[in-house]
């Protein structure tokens, strides 16, 4: 009995240590701080190390953590006490022309889907961000793959009204900074 549940802690360590950092950077995209990113890969984390030994193959962990950190961070949001707006008066102009201007489209971006409801926004960060699968994202997010589509087509669509519809290099997502 003690040697299986060393087992299984070590299981979950080498699996926090390796995909740790990938679950943070969701995580800060999903709610835009890197304290609560921190926080919420943690409670993640924990939720996934309580479920480690009925989990039938650990190698769907990251599946299950990413679920957890998605609906954690919407149901955060629907409590609203962990976020303020912090809105912009003006977006930046939409020319690149030098890396100062990739950093500005950058954070133009950035703030841009900051501005996006919860649910499009981890819709958006799992599908383009994470690169995940349709099918993924709605098992990341718990509904249904027709749901992900509307949500990502919705949060599009706000993305290109808040940016402009000028650029069409802004949008997928590929070109999104994550600050640490």
């Amino acid at each position: 009995m003690r040697a299986e549940r060393r087992k299984r802690s070590d299981e979950f360590a080498e699996f926090v240590r390796a995909r740790s950092t990938a679950l943070h950077r969701a995580a800060y995209l999903m709610v835009g701080e890197v304290s609560l990113a921190q926080d919420l890969v943690q409670e993640a984390l924990v939720k996934t190390y309580a479920a480690w030994g009925r989990l039938r193959d650990t190698g769907n962990a990251e599946a299950y953590c990413r679920k957890a950190i998605t609906t954690t961070a919407i149901s955060w949001f629907r409590r609203k006490s962990w976020t303020q707006e912090q809105p912009t008066a003006a977006l930046p102009e939409a020319q690149h022309t030098s890396h100062g201007d990739e950093v500005t489209q950058s954070q133009w971006l950035w703030e841009a889907l900051q501005r996006l409801p919860v649910r499009q926004r981890a819709a958006i960060v799992l599908r383009y961000y994470e690169d995940l699968t349709e099918a993924q994202t709605a098992d990341a997010m718990g509904c249904a793959v027709g749901t992900v589509k509307s949500q990502v087509s919705a949060g599009i669509g706000k993305l290109r009204d808040l940016l402009g519809d000028d650029d069409p290099e802004l949008l997928p997502l590929t070109d999104l900074v994550v600050k640490r």
